[in-house]
């Protein structure tokens, strides 16, 4: 265990574990799907915020929150070698399949 920093303990400071909901898109096999990227950018939204719903009075910035991370997700995708294509959120299960027929 590290020293506590600002009166918080703190087990290790690299490479915390990703929220488990997101997964990894960029493979070399298969590309991600615009849906993959959209439900990434939903959970990392619902993270940061706290709410798994925002109410009616916070949609719009939950929502142009996802669109903006969504964007800039599937540039960063792109910009390291991944590919994204159009179509929905994938089941992990699903895209494991993919992989193993060769996308």
């Amino acid at each position: 265990m590290l020293p506590r920093r600002n009166g918080l303990s703190r087990v290790r400071w690299y490479a915390p574990p990703m929220c488990r909901s997101i997964r990894t898109l960029r493979d070399s096999e298969v590309p991600a799907t615009t849906g993959e990227v959209e439900a990434a950018a939903r959970q990392y939204v619902r993270k940061v915020s706290g709410y798994r719903v925002p109410s009616a009075r916070n949609a719009a910035a939950f929502d142009q929150a996802i669109a903006e991370i969504a964007a800039a997700s599937e540039r960063l995708l792109l910009a390291v070698g991944g590919e994204v294509e159009p179509g929905p959120d994938r089941h992990p299960a699903h895209r494991l399949q993919a992989i193993h027929q060769g996308a």
